[in-house]
């Protein structure tokens, strides 16, 4: 039996996929449990004509996602955050201070696309964050972190 899977299944295949199957796991598990459906003609049509979608949708979002990298690069921020004598942070500047103050150069990012060292910056100096604009597209980002 012939099947499109609808979501990814380990050990089978990833979503749109087509798989051959045994009859009896085809309708008694997969089919039921909504992870697949009968691979028809109509049925590979309208999956190839979502996937053609789906590739043009996708190309422009990596599209934009390519821009707000460009943009990203010209851009230069600085924190301010409440120091020590020695430079050290009372607390930590974190992914959502960042997003805050990307936002106010006009360029809105959610923070959880923001990956930065584990506990935060914790030290005065520059230092660099990944963001994530697109599954294919990840920016390194330098900041600098300054004594208020």
């Amino acid at each position: 039996m012939e099947i499109i899977l609808k979501q990814d299944v380990q050990g089978l295949g990833s979503k749109d996929d087509i798989a051959k199957v045994k009859d009896g796991y085809g309708r008694n598990y997969l089919i039921p449990q909504g992870m697949a459906v009968v691979a028809t003609e109509s049925a590979k049509k309208v999956m190839a004509e979502n996937t053609r979608q789906r590739a043009h949708k996708e190309a422009k979002l990596k599209d934009e996602a390519l821009v707000v990298a460009g943009k990203l690069k010209d851009i230069k921020v600085s924190i301010g955050a409440k120091t020590s004598t020695a430079g050290k942070i009372f607390g930590s500047v974190n992914n959502i201070q960042l997003a805050e103050v990307i936002a106010e150069q006009g360029i809105d990012i959610e923070r959880k696309n923001i990956t930065m060292a584990k506990d935060g910056v914790k030290e005065v100096g520059t230092h660099t964050a990944k963001i994530k604009l697109h599954r294919e597209v990840v920016v390194d980002f330098e900041f600098e972190v300054v004594s208020e």
